[in-house]
């Protein structure tokens, strides 16, 4: 007695046997749930009748390998060895040559170029190495600040505009709030500050700085947006002049030139900020507890 469908046997209607043996597969039953519910006893008759019918996700195994052997597979096709496949990934050889068995072989390489490529890729993972500690180091510091307090963010913006800001000097006292910083995180802290202080946005008149290669326009849209104000409200852009005898590494679609946000009337200001300062260059001589010692 046969099992073929077709040929008699319990298998003789096998659309039918077929017909039910999906269903059950699209109500969520395993392989193993079907053949004992229809008491299918050949894993060929089994594979017929759920032919194009995918497992339910249940079924499904997580391999904790996929990603390592997507990694070897991209490494194979770059022209990777085993050894170096192995030493890059930490996993067996057995593993690589199961998962990339299919690939065609990476063509043989003089000893030279072979080490120069080697060493190209153990530079290039220790930079992405080198990369994900710094962004740990990052994100870890970032967590340290918390909440900003007022005085925190009065104070910040003291130091900040004093670094950055316009300062009258003995020979050239003009008592101008003026501002001048290429990073958006810097402008928006900068801005917070001027609201903290009470400088009414309608004070502030932007305008940006840009040499003549970067996208004027484009700068002008960036910045009008990020403090919300219509960029035909900017004044007139200054253009830099480009210097032949230097080599520009702000060029880009990132480069956006700078932000100039001035605050009218801003004498009685600037005095108040020049004051702060002073104020707080005398009181840093009273604190000689370092960050480490946790009393900040």
């Amino acid at each position: 007695m046969t099992h073929s469908p077709g040929k008699g046997g319990k298998y003789e209607d096998f659309e039918g046997l077929r017909e039910r043996a999906v269903a059950l597969r699209r109500e969520g039953l395993s392989r193993r749930q079907i053949r004992d519910r229809l008491h299918v006893d050949k894993n060929d008759i089994l594979n017929r009748l759920l032919e194009g019918e995918p497992p339910p996700e249940w079924t499904k195994r997580p391999n904790a390998k996929d990603d390592l052997r997507e990694k070897a597979r991209e490494l194979r096709l770059q022209g990777w060895t085993y050894d170096q496949i192995q030493v890059a990934l930490g996993c067996s050889k057995s593993s690589i040559s199961l998962w990339v068995r299919d690939l065609p072989k990476p063509e043989r390489r003089d000893p030279s170029a072979q080490a120069k490529l080697a060493a190209q890729k153990r530079w290039e993972h220790e930079l992405a190495v080198r990369d994900e500690e710094r962004r740990k180091t990052k994100a870890a510091a970032a967590s340290e600040i918390g909440a900003m307090t007022v005085r925190e963010l009065f104070m910040a913006g003291v130091a900040l505009y004093w670094a950055e800001g316009a300062k009258d000097k003995p020979y050239d006292r003009r008592e101008n709030v003026q501002f001048v910083n290429s990073d958006p995180g810097v402008i928006g802290i900068y801005l917070a500050w001027l609201d903290l202080l009470g400088v009414e946005r309608e004070r502030l008149r932007y305008r940006v700085m840009i040499h003549a290669t970067g996208d004027v326009e484009g700068a002008k849209r960036y910045w009008a947006d990020l403090v919300g104000v219509d960029a035909s409200a900017f004044q007139r852009t200054t253009i830099k002049k480009h210097n032949p005898k230097t080599v520009r590494k702000n060029v880009g679609e990132n480069y956006r030139g700078c932000l100039v946000i001035k605050v009218l009337q801003g004498a009685e200001l600037y005095r108040r900020i020049e004051g702060w300062w002073t104020g707080m260059v005398d009181a840093v001589s009273g604190i000689t507890a370092p960050l480490s010692s946790g009393k900040v």
